[in-house]
């Protein structure tokens, strides 16, 4: 299990992908013969659950695509359940407490970063992978590979950016605009100066720590916006969003005149 995202950003490359929605293993075919660098499979609001979340990453890993999952919650079963069929990155929704995140390490990191329940499941090749031979080098590799990040979406979160960010097991931060817009009393409005600094300050915490900081945006101008500023990722807005955009403006071009 090789995390072509981290390889990426460790080589400062910036990385691009978006919110599977949609559902279906075609759509996530789709998504890889695109170029996207990842897709996070949205547990949290969308309706997937472990098997079909499963066919999605076997799908993605066919074809090049690395397979992010956002969870319902920080629990030692959303979080196992993900990271046993094989997703290579949790984005974690609303945190926000330090000892979330703690917890949150416990369960998603072997030891000795945490305290991550065994199996030799997919990500070991059931017990068959060279790698899971040597239980050491395993929970080494997978440490390594599986990337935790929680979601500054709060401002709770915020407020312990720093001490967040610098957690050893906490592998980056994605900035969630809406909420943490909606948290600070200026929803949506993404030019007012308290949501600017607050992405400021996500970012400087990421880079204080030398953790990438991802961030959504529901268009590829605010998506460069936030690479521009120093983020190292972006989720452009959803499959579903972009498929009926792209149809629409389909039609419009066809019933065009001239």
């Amino acid at each position: 299990m090789k995390n072509r995202v981290k390889e990426k950003i460790t080589s400062n490359q910036p990385v691009v992908g978006t919110f599977f929605e949609m559902g279906g293993l075609s759509a996530v075919e789709c998504l890889g013969i695109s170029g996207l660098d990842f897709l996070i499979i949205d547990t949290e609001h969308g309706p997937f659950e472990t098997e079909s979340m499963m066919g999605f990453i076997r799908v993605a890993e066919l074809k090049g695509i690395t397979p992010f999952v956002r969870i319902k919650e920080i629990s030692r079963a959303a979080v196992l359940k993900a990271l046993d069929v094989g997703a290579q990155g949790l984005i974690i929704p609303c945190v926000d407490t330090v000892e979330e995140v703690k917890s949150l390490i416990e369960y998603g990191k072997y030891t000795p970063v945490g305290s991550r329940g065994f199996i030799l499941g997919r990500p070991a090749e059931y017990g068959f992978s060279e790698l899971a031979k040597d239980f050491g080098r395993y929970f080494e590799h997978c440490n390594a590979e599986s990337m935790l990040i929680p979601q500054c979406e709060t401002v709770g979160c915020l407020e312990s950016i720093e001490e967040i960010a610098a957690i050893d097991g906490v592998d980056g931060i994605f900035i969630g605009p809406y909420d943490l817009s909606i948290g600070l009393g200026k929803p949506a409005q993404f030019d007012a100066p308290e949501f600017i600094s607050a992405v400021d300050r996500v970012i400087k915490a990421c880079r204080s720590a030398g953790k990438p900081c991802f961030a959504y945006s529901a268009n590829p101008a605010g998506a460069k916006d936030y690479l521009n500023k120093g983020c190292m990722g972006v989720a452009v807005n959803t499959d579903a969003a972009i498929y009926i955009d792209a149809f629409k403006k389909l039609k419009s071009d066809v019933l065009t005149r001239g």
